[in-house]
């Protein structure tokens, strides 16, 4: 087999759609024959996933990696940055915390030698595994006053001798000066690395921008590889939470409706993909007490400042709702910090999440957490309480959590013995992300609720998304110049 050279996505801004371009073509290289693997250097989001190994990465290169067919590792996001406020971000280097920081203090501290050196050996390992390297960018590539200190888009490209595509987000308006202006704000030698400019999320008839093609093209010099259109029918997670509070926000007749508590630090949104693709389902996200009335199910989700949130939950009345909808009976899940909340009390003596030290929970749970100790990444296979299949997640947490009453079940008992969560009638509360994947547990949780009992079809989740990068892979290759793709990246 051939070995390719790297390519990387790069964006005229943020939201323009490079990490699902990224993951149709770890999809269109896997599916030509090739063993392609994911690669971003540094990713800021709130997002993360464990790798088999037990190490933390951001779920963007989860995905593009699972779109590659190939296991998820460290090397593919060596950098992850997990905001806690708006000014201060947790650092993950190599899949492990190493601390909080500011923002100006990470953006022009002196440590960014050592930090890019870590990326480029992360890369420079990932490369002689795989074939090819599919980057990622961050952001704007022409964001002149972080140049120096820039770890994830041009130095980086330089460092891969990667091929650059530009994507640029045509339904926001203004593509012409995007491109463009990002490509006359690269100095010479790197305007030399990009190779091809993308055009995405077109609408409408695509003949009708021939001439705009021409036009950028005269303009850059540079040839346009494609332009995608808008899609609305191909499902791949995302990797911001911005649109969530807008997502089908009233209940229906004739669904289960799950409400999801939209949390200000919501982190591992992607854990309700499932029920958002299961037709027996409606899943809307809500911070608004009244709307939890119409939910059969509430899950309490996951949060990168737990103690914040519950007092931000307790402040807007939603506390009162959740346990008015507990006590009416109503479902209540808590997944991962939401866990937490549930339980008598939470504590926070090191400051590692907030400044509050400790606030009581829901008191819905028995259970008493303390954040402290290191950060506890893994992967891990269980059965949950009345299931008989196994089942496959994953854990992301600094808490410790102390079930307070010895006649309260666990919810989950993992691979190796060891027990997780617990169930006290109709509230259960897990540390486990991705429980929703599994399709037993869902059939479970959804039962009570269902109009027909008889309706016992399971929705397979995993299958869901095979066939979604293989929508996403045909649907890319029948708008872009392939030909033109490989021959930039062919020795």
């Amino acid at each position: 087999m051939i070995h390719l050279s790297p390519i990387m996505f790069a964006g005229t801004g943020s939201d323009v759609g490079k990490s699902v371009i990224a993951a149709a073509f770890c999809r269109i290289f896997k599916q030509d024959g090739y063993t392609p693997a994911p690669f971003k250097a540094q990713n800021m989001a709130l997002n993360s996933y464990a790798t088999p190994e037990g190490l933390e990465i951001g779920r963007a290169q989860a995905v593009q990696a699972e779109a590659a067919g190939v296991p998820c590792h460290t090397d593919m996001n060596p950098l992850l940055l997990k905001p806690t406020t708006d000014t201060i971000c947790q650092v993950v280097l190599n899949g492990k915390s190493i601390g909080n920081q500011h923002a100006f203090d990470y953006f022009t501290s002196n440590n960014k030698a050592n930090l890019r050196k870590e990326v480029c050996a992360a890369f420079d390992r990932l490369d002689a595994r795989f074939n090819p390297i599919v980057l990622e960018g961050a952001g704007s590539i022409s964001e002149i006053n972080l140049r120096e200190v820039d770890l994830v888009n041009m130095p980086m490209a330089a460092h891969a001798g990667a091929s650059v595509i530009l994507v640029a987000d045509i339904d926001r308006g203004g593509v012409f000066a995007s491109v463009y202006g990002s490509i006359m704000l690269l100095t010479e030698d790197e305007r030399k690395l990009v190779k091809g400019i993308l055009i995405n999320k077109f609408r409408g008839d695509i003949r009708l921008f021939e001439s705009g093609i021409k036009m950028i093209e005269d303009l850059c010099n540079i040839p346009v590889v494609g332009v995608v259109p808008y899609f609305h029918d191909i499902y791949i997670e995302e990797e911001d939470s911005v649109m969530l509070h807008s997502k089908n926000r009233f209940s229906k007749e004739g669904k289960v409706n799950v409400a999801v508590v939209l949390l200000q630090h919501m982190s591992n949104f992607t854990d309700f993909n499932p029920l958002e693709q299961d037709e027996r389902i409606h899943l809307f996200y809500t911070n608004q007490p009244k709307e939890l009335a119409n939910a059969d199910i509430i899950i309490v989700p996951g949060t990168k400042s737990t103690l914040t949130d519950l007092q931000i939950l307790r402040s807007d009345g939603m506390v009162r709702a959740i346990i008015q909808a507990k006590n009416n009976g109503k479902t209540i899940l808590g997944i991962c910090g939401g866990y937490q909340m549930l339980g008598t009390v939470l504590s926070d003596p090191n400051g590692i999440e907030s400044d509050i030290q400790q606030l009581p929970g829901l008191n819905l749970l028995p259970l008493r957490t303390t954040l402290e100790g290191e950060k506890i990444t893994k992967q891990v296979e269980f059965t949950f309480y009345k299931g008989k299949t196994d089942c496959i997640g994953y854990e992301i947490h600094n808490g410790r959590t102390e079930v307070l009453a010895s006649n309260i079940k666990p919810l989950n008992i993992l691979k190796n013995g060891s027990e997780d969560g617990c169930i006290k009638g109709n509230c259960l509360g897990t540390y486990i992300h991705g429980i929703l994947d599994n399709a037993e547990f869902v059939d479970y949780l959804i039962q009570p609720y269902l109009i027909n009992k008889s309706d016992g079809t399971s929705f397979d989740y995993f299958k869901f998304k095979e066939e979604q990068y293989d929508k996403l892979a045909a649907h890319v290759r029948k708008h872009v110049n392939m030909d033109l793709v490989y021959s930039m990246i062919m020795p």
